[in-house]
């Protein structure tokens, strides 16, 4: 019995496990009560069900684009047993982001963090709906950054990019809710479910906070429109060492008429930098193409036949 309590006395709050628990419990109690179990509705008849995020006191909720796809109205129901109208202030499929508004009362607005300092190994909490099961909690951990996500709309194709892959595991009615970190910030939005263990969210960064601004004070998104298509290129070694970058984007098709035809850009260019910042594939162009951007001048190099030339393209609105 001696040995046995020896043993025993090692079994105290501190073990890994334990850890682990209290983590993932204070995460989950800190983000649920501003996570919301939504049903879409359309005319009296329910259309499909998902989750979203409280993301102001005064009654904006932030959830995927595809949850409230083909849906006029949304009931939200909250953990504390408030089920509240909400109507869709605005859609952005490119983003795969909505917002929703209430106005039936005061609601616990989440903490947004920042994605862009995520680790892959980092612990997150999945908060959602899951199969109808709302307040549903699952944990694992950032699998991988900086992977890719296509949307569309209509004919216009795009890529989220920086999508954040998760092991906690997510499932149908998941999508719009939050993935959180060990402190309770919400760091993404949770978005795909693409295998077993292979779960996808949309970041909170920069673009994204811009992207949920726009929807919130206009509900639509404005995007720029450069008229380019590429495809990545690698730089000779001498130049990829010389610029600190091992790729540019080679144009493929330059829109007659459009922005970047007008500034003197061709068929063959290599676009190296926009706005100042290293391009090395078309994801690096779309983070400057939204709505500030518009009659802009964007300075812009590219490598034509062994030569750097510089020119400055004004994008135009994306219709």
């Amino acid at each position: 019995m001696a040995r046995f309590a020896l043993v025993s006395d090692r079994f105290d709050e501190e073990e890994p496990l334990d850890a682990y628990s209290r983590a993932v419990i204070e995460a989950a109690e800190r983000v649920s009560p501003s996570v919301a179990a939504v049903e879409l509705l359309r005319g009296a008849r329910p259309r499909g069900s998902g989750s979203a995020v409280a993301i102001t006191p005064d009654g904006f909720l932030l959830t995927s684009a595809h949850v409230v796809a083909g849906g006029d109205r949304v009931r939200a129901t909250f953990d504390d047993g408030r089920t509240l109208a909400a109507e869709i202030r605005g859609r952005d499929p490119l983003s795969d982001l909505a917002v929703l508004r209430t106005h039936d009362g005061e609601l616990a607005a989440a903490e947004l963090g920042d994605a862009s300092r995520l680790r892959v190994g980092q612990l997150v909490v999945a908060i959602g709906n899951p199969h109808g099961f709302g307040g549903s909690v699952t944990a694992g951990v950032v699998s991988a950054l900086g992977r890719s996500l296509p949307t569309r709309a209509g004919a216009t194709m795009r890529v989220v990019d920086d999508v954040i892959q998760t092991d906690a595991a997510l499932n149908p009615g998941n999508s719009g809710g939050a993935l959180a970190d060990s402190a309770g910030r919400v760091v993404g939005i949770n978005t795909a479910v693409a295998g077993f263990g292979l779960g996808l969210a949309v970041p909170i960064n920069s673009t994204t906070r811009q992207i949920m601004s726009e929807l919130v004070s206009t509900g639509r998104v404005r995007r720029a429109y450069l008229g380019i298509a590429g495809t990545p290129a690698p730089l000779p070694p001498p130049l990829a060492a010389r610029l600190g970058q091992r790729r540019g984007l080679r144009l493929v098709e330059v829109v007659p008429g459009g922005p970047a035809a007008a500034a003197g850009l061709f068929l063959g260019d290599i676009l190296i930098a926009a706005g100042g910042k290293p391009v090395q594939g078309v994801q690096d162009v779309q983070r400057l193409m939204l709505g500030s951007t518009i009659g802009t001048r964007l300075p812009m190099t590219v490598l034509r036949r062994g030569a750097f030339v510089d020119v400055v393209a004004v994008p135009a609105p994306l219709e």
